[in-house]
């Protein structure tokens, strides 16, 4: 089988693996009374303090729709605003101790969850990082030779590449191999 060919079916299986394990994500969410938007965006804000539209950027969304979920969590006291210094009218996000709290809840049950599934698969911590590896230098290539991507601001000073979506590529490989979960800054599947 040629090489392409490998890819076209490599990029099939990561998409199919990223709606099971956002399926998954929002079921584990549900048990504490979220949702897996207001998870991404309290995993994206516990790398430290960031505005909405560094939100939208580092998920790949729409800022209108983080705005949204950021106001829910605001509300429920589960984000805090602080007044931005580079910009009077977006407020730089934190979270408070109960968002600290939720989010470690949220992951500790995503890891046991993500736990077991991997010892059913028989997949080991080297062989996700292999496979992260290889995606990883897929996409440094897909955003060095194709003009339709364009880097995205993630939670990090290195660039994420995003598609002709806005999708951040990082965000597809993070959340297909369920490494969103518990990772400072970035979002679960």
């Amino acid at each position: 089988m040629m090489a392409s060919e490998q890819y076209r079916l490599l990029m099939a299986d990561v998409y199919e693996l990223a709606g099971l394990s956002r399926r998954t994500s929002a079921a584990i969410a549900k048990e504490l009374g979220q949702t897996a938007a207001r998870w991404h965006v309290l995993s994206v804000v516990s790398a430290g303090p960031c505005t909405v539209p560094a939100i939208a950027r580092r998920l790949g969304l729409t800022r209108q729709g983080v705005q949204r979920v950021a106001d829910d969590l605001l509300a429920a006291r589960l984000l805090k605003a602080a007044p931005n210094p580079d910009h009077a009218r977006s407020p730089l996000l934190t979270l408070t101790d109960r968002g600290r709290l939720v989010l470690e809840q949220l992951t500790q049950r995503s890891d046991a969850a993500r736990g077991r599934l991997l010892q059913q698969a028989h997949i080991t911590a080297e062989d996700l990082a292999a496979a992260r590896t290889t995606l990883r230098a897929l996409l440094q290539s897909l955003a060095t030779s194709d003009r339709n991507f364009h880097i995205g601001i993630p939670a990090t000073d290195a660039g994420s590449p995003v598609n002709d979506l806005g999708v951040s590529l990082d965000f597809v490989v993070d959340t297909a191999l369920g490494a969103g979960e518990g990772t400072a800054g970035a979002a679960p599947a």
